[in-house]
């Protein structure tokens, strides 16, 4: 097949437990064109430790591995400041629906078509472009002395919530807003935020430190924030899950 003509490379990581299905698609994506594969993976601990070193655009993943599912880090995925696109290349058709439900952009089943893996690909590119826009755009009015002001979203360090209404602390400042904590927390939703206790919103990209407590919790020190942020015991396996922990 002849390579189509891209402006921009993807980047990839190709997470199969089965070394052979791993080669094949990489070799299809090759034959499409438009995509680099930068790393492989045979389960997820290793997708996720292969993500923090190659940070890539797109994640094809298996559904059916040995330690956890191809669905359990899709899901983990998305509470990542800057996630990858997804998507599902398995032998199954009985997950599709599971798939969509944690945001994957298609689901290939094997053995794959290159014609259906060129649709998929065109669909992260969508996907790509849409979040590189909305990351140069997106702010969030709060309130300052008075005055109502935009901020960056990605400067917010962690939300509290207070009474009916919630602050936002800054690498610089804090700010007050009038919308309530689960308001933020949808509003926020898509930029690596990650409820962590009824009261606090948090940053992932954030989080430098991960502390244990006495009882089954944790504590979270940020970037730039002197206050320890406490995670409820009920978080905490979803927490350390979107953390790769």
């Amino acid at each position: 097949m002849r390579k189509e003509e891209v402006d921009t490379v993807l980047k990839a990581i190709i997470v199969d437990d089965e070394a052979p299905a791993r080669s094949e698609l990489a070799y299809l994506l090759g034959e499409v064109g438009g995509v680099e594969v930068v790393a492989e993976a045979a389960g997820v601990r290793e997708a996720i430790e292969k993500l923090k070193e190659y940070p890539c655009d797109v994640m094809f993943l298996d559904i059916n591995m040995p330690e956890a599912t191809g669905l359990q880090l899709a899901e983990a995925l998305t509470h990542l400041k800057f996630p990858p696109a997804v998507v599902f290349v398995t032998a199954y058709s009985e997950h599709a629906l599971d798939a969509f439900e944690v945001n994957a952009v298609d689901y290939l089943l094997k053995p794959v078509e290159p014609e259906r893996l060129a649709q998929a690909i065109a669909r992260v590119r969508e996907q790509v472009a849409l979040h590189m826009q909305a990351q140069k755009s997106e702010r969030i009015p709060v309130e300052k002395g008075g005055k109502k002001i935009l901020i960056g979203i990605d400067t917010i360090r962690f939300v509290k919530a207070r009474d009916d209404y919630a602050y936002l602390q800054t690498d610089t400042d804090r700010y007050f807003s009038t919308v309530s904590l689960a308001q933020l927390e949808k509003r926020l939703e898509g930029h690596g935020f990650f409820r962590v206790h009824r009261a606090f919103l948090v940053n992932l990209s954030m989080v430098e430190e991960v502390e244990s407590i006495k009882g089954g919790t944790l504590s979270l020190s940020l970037n730039g924030v002197e206050d320890k942020i406490p995670v409820s015991r009920r978080r905490v396996s979803s927490l350390k899950k979107a953390l790769g922990i």
